[in-house]
């Protein structure tokens, strides 16, 4: 092969798509694993379908793809006063800037007692994302959140008790306030 016909090779090559080498791997090397060492793990899949509504993308349940929703949390003792939080979020990453950067764990004053740091865009498709975090004795009652990097908070909240129990609930853009009769 002539350099004038590897270099148009090697030109074309570079147009190709690289989406298949984007995205989370549930080894050790994913950015988005965190410095705590949790590990992140895939439950990437299509949402339900959506309709525009004013520029307000909604999925077929009526949530705010602008904002970062919780969708789903499970709950297993991992020892010692520490609960592994697999958390699911859905938040339209593609359709602007901003993206889901985090999901955390707080009590019901909103002090929160763990947080996991979500370091790149996963696409308009619900994705779970692990930590885990330590309980106090006290606490039989959590709030896991999710936040984005250009509208905060806002979407859906769940409540949480330690054994896995879960009521998903709508909140403002700040953090709205919850009491033990909010939860599950």
């Amino acid at each position: 092969m002539d350099s004038a016909t590897r270099r148009r090779a090697l030109a074309a090559l570079a147009t190709l798509p690289l989406v298949p080498l984007a995205g989370c791997t549930d080894g050790a090397d994913d950015p988005d694993a965190g410095a705590s060492g949790t590990t992140a793990t895939d439950g990437e899949t299509p949402t339900d379908g959506t309709s525009s509504d004013g520029g307000t993308v909604t999925t077929t349940d009526g949530l705010d793809l602008r904002e970062a929703n919780v969708t789903a949390v499970t709950v297993a003792a991992a020892g010692g006063g520490s609960y592994r939080f697999d958390v699911t979020l859905l938040h339209d990453d593609d359709g602007e800037d901003g993206y889901a950067n985090w999901w955390q764990v707080e009590r019901l004053d909103g002090t929160r007692l763990g947080r996991r740091e979500l370091r790149h865009a996963h696409g308009t498709r619900e994705f779970t994302r692990s930590a885990t975090v330590e309980l106090p004795g006290s606490v039989d009652c959590v709030v896991v959140r999710g936040h984005d990097r250009t509208h905060g908070y806002g979407g859906q909240a769940a409540l949480v008790t330690p054994d896995g129990r879960l009521s998903l609930r709508s909140q403002g853009s700040e953090p709205t306030t919850f009491g033990p009769a909010d939860c599950p």
